[in-house]
């Protein structure tokens, strides 16, 4: 009997891929997606304030009607400046998560369950006097434990504390763009940002893609989907582009408190080390799709070189102008 490689399994698995997200644009279904917002914060950016930066994400989203999930690492707003950005997120009804206190990384071998899960508890008190405080906790960096003592035992006190794991499954490492934007505004405050933009929005738009298609590939049926993003220069700048380009290829902007109703959300895959988007971990419990899957899921490695090739074509089409 032919056995096949490894390689050729790879390609199989990305041409159902396709097959599939074809498949779905054919009859014309919805696809469902809500904003998640991690790390809201006070820090300085070139260009915007953090007040102009809050002002700006949250009239994206009202403009929209689009209830968005905060999910706050209490050390960024444990400050009157602080107290001030999440009441407004909770004057406009979004929903305040628990995203740690000191966003320690759980995969860090000295790190003990006990050190991350009173941490997880520090998270829950800077945020449980807010009207629309909500029971969703979301790992930092989307690590879920190294071991199945940590794993287990972070889940043990999750549900201890009435707790919902706030799983994400559409992962796109946004924070590296918006460093790359930062870093170009320093070096030139007149720097011309559509090149950053353009990329942010395509990438967005290809990270959903393909998590939507390995979902309906892995679950055999639609879910509704979370999409990470952060309290950034990046989006203040460009969410409103992001969610009318979104709309525009065929997704269907969801409130938070919704998505999180999906079954999806409830799962606890039995991996190590446990982590990543919810569908990826999905994913690598199947044998004929784990060979398919990179990790970690999203990296700055992978949008280094593409986004340096994207900003030297834009210089290269400038120069012949």
């Amino acid at each position: 009997m032919i056995r096949p490689t490894k390689q050729f399994t790879c390609i199989l698995i990305w041409v159902c891929l396709a097959m599939v997200s074809e498949a779905q644009v054919a009859a014309g279904r919805s696809k469902q997606l809500a904003i998640t917002i991690d790390d809201p914060n006070t820090y300085m950016t070139p260009m915007m304030t953090w007040e102009e930066r809050n002002h700006a994400m949250l009239k994206a989203l009202d403009e929209n009607g689009i209830q968005a999930g905060l999910f706050v690492c209490g050390m960024r707003v444990n400050n009157p400046a602080g107290q001030k950005l999440l009441q407004a997120w909770d004057n406009k009804n979004h929903l305040i998560c628990n995203h740690t206190y000191s966003h320690h990384y759980y995969h860090k071998s000295s790190l003990s369950a006990d050190e991350f899960i009173r941490d997880f508890e520090k998270g829950d008190s800077i945020i449980r006097g807010y009207r629309h405080y909500t029971k969703l906790f979301r790992f930092p960096f989307l690590k879920e434990g190294n071991t199945d003592g940590k794993r287990d035992s972070m889940r043990w006190a999750m549900q201890n504390m009435g707790y919902k794991n706030g799983h994400v499954t559409i992962d796109a490492y946004d924070w590296y763009i918006d460093s790359q934007v930062s870093e170009a505004l320093k070096k030139n405050p007149d720097v011309d940002l559509t090149v950053y933009r353009d990329y942010y929005i395509n990438h967005i738009l290809n990270r959903a893609e393909y998590y939507d298609s390995l979902a309906v590939l892995v679950y055999q049926r639609p879910i509704k989907h979370t999409l990470l993003i952060h309290h950034s220069l990046l989006n203040a700048l460009f969410l409103n582009d992001l969610i009318l380009t979104l709309k525009q290829h065929g997704w269907e902007w969801i409130d938070a408190s919704e998505a999180f109703q999906d079954d999806v959300f409830n799962l606890q895959p039995s991996i190590l080390p446990c982590g990543e988007s919810i569908v990826w971990q999905s994913a690598s419990l199947v044998p004929e799709i784990a060979p398919t899957l990179r990790y970690p899921a999203e990296d700055q490695k992978y949008e280094e070189g593409p986004l340096k090739m994207a900003i030297d074509r834009q210089r290269k089409q400038k120069g012949k102008l």
